[in-house]
C-alpha cells in the first residue's frame, strides 16, 4: 500500500496516522504544514489525522524573509 508524498510514492507501511508516517519518513514537523488530499491539517492534529492508502500528502517547509 503506498500513498504520495510530495509527487513521489512511498509505502505507508505501518503508520496509521499522520504523525506516524511523518515520522517513519524522518520530518521534523517543527515550521512544516502538511496537506492531505488538498485540505490543510493542524499540527495540533497529526496524531489524530488517519492516513490510507492513496491518500495524497504535501510537506512545505515554512521560510521566513521580508
Amino acid at each position: 500500500m503506498t500513498v504520495t508524498v510530495n509527487g513521489n510514492t512511498r509505502p505507508l507501511g505501518d503508520a496509521k496516522t499522520l504523525a506516524g508516517l511523518l515520522a517513519a519518513l524522518n520530518v521534523k514537523t517543527v515550521k512544516k504544514a502538511v496537506e492531505l488530499n488538498g485540505q490543510i491539517i493542524p499540527a495540533s492534529a497529526f496524531a489524530n489525522t488517519p492516513v490510507k492508502p492513496n491518500d495524497q500528502i504535501e510537506i512545505i517547509q515554512f521560510v521566513g524573509g521580508g
